[in-house]
């Protein structure tokens, strides 16, 4: 019997904006500010499915296998601070229709299949820093990087050493 595993599907920004984010990042923030989340974690949570055993991953992964959904073009111009969750996040002021439906089909695809769904509205986000303290200031409007979401992705968040590393299991593409 294989341990459960720690899943969400998530879309994953370009390598290159990846860096660009980074590099804006570092620029506007302090580094007291929080713990910044490595290039390579910089991901958007479509929908987050917890402790999974390997065989509900197989059927949430025949689930999404069968999601027929044109591709988009996200536009990430707009940041702020949950001080709650001690997060500085990065998101979109219009999310597109097409984020949003693939969100909500993911999410409510888990739910059926028993995966715990926050009853928060889904606010499309990438996490830009972690552990913030206090308040920090978020820069001006007047960032944006816009990509087209061509694919969506199941990750595995394995802590180890310290250190959260998010591993790609399988991706799927959105239909053109």
């Amino acid at each position: 019997m294989s341990e459960p595993k720690r899943l969400f599907f998530a879309i994953e920004p370009p390598a290159k904006i990846q860096r660009q984010i980074v590099r804006w990042r570092a620029a506007n923030f302090p580094a007291e500010a929080g713990r910044p989340v490595a290039a390579a974690n910089l991901h958007l949570t479509l929908a987050f499915l917890g402790e999974v055993s390997a065989e509900k991953q197989q059927a949430l992964s025949a689930m999404a296998g069968r999601i027929r959904q044109p591709g988009f073009t996200l536009n990430l111009d707009d940041a702020g601070q949950w001080l709650r969750s001690r997060v500085v996040w990065l998101g979109t002021r219009q999310p597109p229709r097409g984020l949003l439906q693939l969100a909500n089909l993911l999410r409510a695809q888990a739910a059926r299949s028993g995966c715990y769904q926050s009853p928060q509205p889904f606010h499309p986000h990438l996490t830009l820093l972690r552990n913030t303290s206090h308040a920090v200031a978020i820069p001006a409007p007047g960032f944006s990087w816009s990509f087209p979401v061509t694919e969506f992705v199941l990750y595995e968040s394995l802590f180890h050493q310290g250190r959260t590393r998010y591993t790609p299991l399988s991706r799927w593409t959105l239909s053109d």
